[in-house]
This record gives structure tokens, sequence and C-alpha cells, in this order.
């Protein structure tokens, strides 16, 4: 059943801002952090639900399956996965980040050049991907790729998005 999703109001979410620094393989971004809303969507929920609220808040180019199993990240997108169901543990950050335990209900935002992988999924787990307006038509470059200084480039003029994927806030109140 699929209804309107009410994410749980931003002042009672403690956003936590990850930064890893720039690695060989993986840059990460040095402008903004990644944002993890731990619980925000108060558990699992339908991604049909899921991407209505991507869409209210102007992120679109949504899909849902999972994230891949090996370091990447996109050089021209930020991007947002909400967990709609199971857990996992992801790696933040390529090689040098972090790794982190997420649930359903948990929102992550990555910047553009945020590394990130897959280390084990249990329980169905599932996200929902999304990314802001004019950012739909993303690159995935793998740690294998590596990067340049036109990939550093290509980074830092993408825009942020206008709003956050959750609660429509301007993105600058958020981040």
């Amino acid at each position: 059943m699929t209804g309107r999703l009410q994410p749980v109001p931003r002042d009672r979410v403690g956003i936590r801002r990850l930064s890893a620094p720039r690695g060989d393989a993986i840059p990460n971004n040095d402008r903004y952090p990644a944002l993890v809303y731990p619980g925000v969507l108060g558990g699992a929920n339908a991604p049909a639900d899921i991407h209505a609220l991507y869409a209210r808040n102007g992120w679109g180019g949504g899909w849902t399956w999972e994230v891949f199993p090996f370091h990447h990240f996109h050089p021209d997108a930020f991007e947002a996965l909400a967990v709609a169901s199971g857990s996992a543990r992801l790696m933040l950050g390529g090689p040098q980040g972090e790794e982190i335990d997420v649930q359903a209900g948990d929102v992550i935002v990555l910047p553009p050049g945020y590394g990130h992988r897959l280390i084990e999924k249990r329980d169905g787990f599932a996200v929902c991907g999304a990314y802001p307006a004019g950012q739909e038509d993303y690159t995935t470059l793998r740690d294998s790729d590596g990067y340049d200084d036109d990939v550093l480039a290509e980074m830092r003029r993408v825009p942020p998005p206008e709003r956050d994927p959750i609660h429509g806030l301007p993105y600058a109140e958020t981040a």
C-alpha cells in the first residue's frame, strides 16, 4: 500500500556529516560532506512512496536496487540513497573512508566524487536512489578507473541541489 510518506521532522533527526580524505582511487569531496539521516523515514517503506517523496522535493532519475559491491563514485551528481527495506554495512569514502551500518528508514546523501560500496546486505536490503534535477544522467566510475584533474574539475562544476531530498529545505541549510 502506498501513501504520502511523512519523514521525521528535520529538528528531530541527528544528521551525521561524514568527510573522507582524497585517496589514490576515490576523490571524495572537499566542499560537501556526505550526509546520513538515521531513521528519518521511520522504517521500511514502499519504493513508490520514497520516489514520490523525492519527486516532491525536486529529485528524480529514481531506481530501486542495492549498492554496487565495489568502490565507485559519481563525479557529476549528488546522489540520495534511501533504505527501503533490510539493512546493510556500507563503506563510505572509499578505502580511506569508514564503514557504517544502515537500516530501513535511513537516508544517505552523497556529494559528487564521494566513494561508496556495499560490504554486506541483510534481510532483503533495497535502496531507492535519486538525483537532483539536471543530474539524473550521471556517470559511475569504479575505483579501478581512477580519476584525474579533469574529473576533479567536473566535480567542482556540479551545482548543489536546490533542496534536500527528504524535507525539501534549502540544501545549504542541511549541508
